[in-house]
């Protein structure tokens, strides 16, 4: 999966746990994409079977593949911010958009051990 598919899917998640609704409108306005950006990733995230999208009202939801996908994203982005923020002692700000970097191109590995360090210290 391409790295702004990612932000992409863990934005739907946040705007759906915050809104319970999400439309494409909603993504643009939170990433600070086109609305026809936005539309051409949906577009593909859909084909990937990341996403459905109502034909009626234009709701955006998670396929079970997309949430599986989202929950993995927003637990290393999570994960991430609260170890930059701890360890290396940086603000919120600078730690979420570090993370929101971080997590698109960090081993499994690594996060595990980041993730087991976080548990238990």
């Amino acid at each position: 999966m391409f790295e702004s598919g990612e932000d992409y899917i863990e934005t739907i998640y946040r705007l759906k746990k915050k809104n319970g609704v999400v439309y494409s409108i909603d993504i643009a306005r939170q990433l600070g994409f086109s609305r026809p950006s936005v539309s051409r990733a949906m577009g593909i995230l859909r084909e990937d079977g990341y996403i459905s999208m109502d034909d009626v009202s234009k709701e955006i939801s998670l396929t079970e593949k997309g949430h599986k996908k989202a929950v993995e994203i927003y637990d290393r982005h999570k994960t991430l911010t609260s170890f930059l923020m701890k360890v290396a002692n940086v603000s919120a700000k600078v730690a979420e958009t570090d993370a929101c970097r971080i997590e698109h191109i960090i081993s499994p590995s690594t996060f595990r051990g980041i993730k087991n360090y976080m548990k238990n210290n």
